[in-house]
């Protein structure tokens, strides 16, 4: 029972946490498909705002979980001004909420696009302490079920029927990328500023911290914040690959009406 418990990148327990949060996303759409756009804000935003509680419970059992301070970067000191939900894979605990209740569409293409890639990444690539060991341990528990949630609450804005990406959207979404990797880029010279957190790196828009591919860019612009930039190239394509499918998904269903119209007036016409 303990090995199956083991949770690592692809193995059958993360398979199983994988399919049981993809059910929980089928099944809250379905429910909510004939709800009002009010009722579906209130619903992402109150799992969003649940999202976040839980984020504080497993950071509180971080802070005291001294096996993971051992082989974290700690050393046995935690700061939480290093815990801020600042980083691309938690962002959007904070933004899904005020995107969905004021309709702030390209707000919505952040949480969708950016947002849920990081969380994914951190999925796919959990750092040291989140791998190789049980799903029940409290900051297993908190770090998968955080990041899965922030992924399908993502999800969840377009399958709720919030937001539909298009390709005029993307060249206005890089813009809301950069100005919310701008501003924490801020919150970063803030708080190392005041010393609150002298190793603020939130996005990692100081420096790359060991990303092979952020060190090749910074090789390339030696400047906080500005090394970063050069990731659109990356990202856009991303963002574009995932839009052609919505693109091609609502041509067919166009498609679809189209000849489902026709036929009705043909029909209509031989009468």
């Amino acid at each position: 029972m303990d090995n199956f418990a083991i949770m690592k990148p692809f193995n059958l327990t993360f398979f199983i946490v994988t399919a049981f949060f993809v059910l929980l996303l089928v099944a809250a759409s379905i429910l909510m498909r004939k709800k009002s756009d009010r009722a579906k804000r209130i619903v992402i935003s109150a799992a969003s705002v649940l999202t976040f509680i839980g984020f504080i419970v497993y950071k509180y059992f971080l802070s005291i979980d001294t096996a993971y301070h051992a082989i974290s970067s700690y050393n046995g000191e935690f700061n939480w001004w290093g815990e801020l939900p600042l980083h691309l894979c938690n962002i959007n605990m904070l933004l899904i909420p005020v995107a969905a209740m004021f309709n702030l569409q390209m707000l919505m293409s952040f949480c969708f696009y950016a947002g849920s890639l990081g969380a994914c990444m951190a999925i796919l690539m959990p750092g040291n302490g989140f791998t190789g060991y049980s799903i029940f341990l409290p900051r297993m528990l908190g770090f998968f079920g955080t990041h899965y949630m922030i992924v399908i609450l993502a999800i969840a804005i377009v399958s709720f029927g919030l937001y539909r990406p298009k390709f005029r959207d993307l060249p206005i979404s890089c813009v809301v990328i950069l100005g919310i990797s701008f501003c924490v880029f801020l919150c970063n010279l803030l708080l190392r500023r005041t010393g609150l957190y002298a190793d603020a790196n939130y996005f990692y828009n100081i420096s790359p911290d060991g990303n092979p591919l952020l060190e090749l860019f910074h090789s390339l612009i030696p400047f906080p914040f500005l090394y970063q930039i050069p990731s659109l190239l990356i990202l856009v394509p991303y963002m574009a690959i995932i839009t052609f499918g919505f693109w091609l998904s609502d041509r067919k269903k166009k498609a679809g009406a189209g000849n489902a119209a026709d036929s009705i007036t043909e029909a209509a016409c031989s009468e």
